[in-house]
């Protein structure tokens, strides 16, 4: 029997010639990675298990980003201890204020993430990466801390899931709504602790912004990762960036999935993930009754330039309805730039939106965007649980840029068809 994708990337990177579901294995990591949440905590692991230096000084990146510009005292001290370690450890990848972003939008925009390299991260999204035909999974501050210091991690290799994509996306769809459409197909625990893989035809209709935001909310599905077939489109982002060997991992013409799932990407509409499961989905156009009170566009699902672009195209001459706050927030420093420069940024606050440095503030009800009781949210985030973005009795709807951007236009959920 062959191997997956994800299969074989972890069989290299253990030294194997094979590997097999439901195997424990030990592997060589190409990159370790924490935000200013959980970096602290690895730090304090890190130094209690006696560890004196990391690995590899350029292979750990830490991207000051939840709570960045710090929001109170607790924020500050946390930041402090990962610019202190930093520093000391001479780590090369740090980024904090004035020139961090969004973790997993900066990651590929800075080229530290390859095909076929291996990825850890202290941070459920980074599942992110397998947009780009890398194996990159979420794991636990002590997981980070042991990386950190050994260069190492162990895994139980995952069974896998195919996605195959045929078709092309309509006006107004983007990879958001894919990938609401799926796990509302397959459940928020349908793909648990197995490897998403996508491939087909399809793919030449998904940008890598799309990919990017599908491979970002695999967790969503309770995936270990989401990893796509390497093609074209891949290599002309990657080259752009990146300035290293890599090696591209195809899954083997008998590769073993658990299950096939055919998607034809025409017969998606603009998806909207209701309160409070990601799986909860229905066709935006049913939801015209929703009164929202607020909209985010940003996040590490959707704060890329193009999803920028949509906005600004929705927003562009119109106003946010009267008692929405429409909250926008470049996922970058480059990105940021940028919105000023194609003029997005004046058009996002000319609509009477804010324009915030990046940061993950109102996804998980930090900062930047909390609600009250009982407010309802339009987000372009990545989770819509209980009190996920504030007050347990507020709710958050989970939607594209598109969508979200309308909305706050009209004041009820609706597509750009509808305002």
């Amino acid at each position: 029997m062959g191997m997956t994708m994800t299969q074989k990337i972890l069989a290299s990177h253990a030294g194997l010639e094979k590997v097999e579901a439901g195997q424990l294995i030990r592997t060589k990591l190409d990159l370790v990675l924490g935000n200013d949440i959980t970096s602290s905590v690895a730090i304090r692991e890190f130094e209690k298990a006696g560890f004196r230096a990391v690995f590899d000084t350029e292979k750990i990146a830490m991207v000051m980003d939840h709570f960045v510009p710090n929001k109170d005292i607790k924020a500050a001290e946390q930041c402090k201890s990962c610019r202190t370690f930093a520093r000391n450890q001479a780590i090369h990848h740090y980024f904090d204020v004035g020139e961090m972003g969004v973790e997993h939008a900066l990651l590929p925009e800075k080229g530290l993430v390859a095909p076929g390299e291996l990825i850890i991260g202290a941070d459920s999204h980074t599942c992110t990466y397998g947009a780009l035909g890398a194996f990159s999974t979420g794991v636990g501050s002590t997981d980070m801390a042991a990386g950190m210091a050994t260069g190492e991690g162990w895994f139980k290799v995952p069974t896998a899931l195919h996605f195959h994509l045929n078709g092309a996306l309509r006006k107004d769809v983007s990879g958001k709504d894919v990938i609401l459409h799926i796990i509302g197909l397959i459940g928020v625990d349908g793909a648990l602790y197995k490897s998403m893989e996508f491939g087909g035809a399809g793919l030449k209709s998904l940008s890598i912004d799309d990919r990017l935001t599908m491979a970002n909310m695999a967790i969503e599905a309770g995936a270990k990762n989401g990893i796509f077939e390497v093609d074209e489109i891949t290599l002309a982002y990657v080259n752009e960036r990146v300035n290293r060997p890599y090696e591209i991992y195809k899954a083997d013409p008998d590769a073993v999935y658990e299950k096939t799932y055919e998607i034809d990407l025409s017969a998606i509409s603009p998806t909207v993930a209701c309160p409070h499961l990601p799986e909860n989905t229905k066709d935006a156009e049913e939801l015209n009754d929703v009164k929202i009170d607020q909209a985010v566009i940003g996040s590490c699902t959707n704060g890329r330039l193009s999803d920028m672009a949509i906005a600004a195209a929705i927003l562009k001459g119109k106003h946010v309805a009267e008692d929405v706050r429409c909250i926008v927030i470049p996922a970058t420093q480059k990105i940021y730039k940028e919105c000023i420069q194609l003029g997005y940024a004046e058009i996002f606050i000319d609509a009477g939106c804010i324009v915030s440095t990046p940061t993950c503030g109102p996804c998980l009800g930090g900062y930047m965007g909390i609600l009250a009781a009982e407010e309802v949210a339009v987000a372009t985030t990545n989770r819509n649980f209980l009190g996920r973005m504030g007050h347990i009795s507020s709710k958050v709807y989970l939607a594209s840029p598109a969508v979200a951007a309308a909305s706050a236009v009209k004041g009820f959920i609706c597509t750009p068809d509808q305002l």
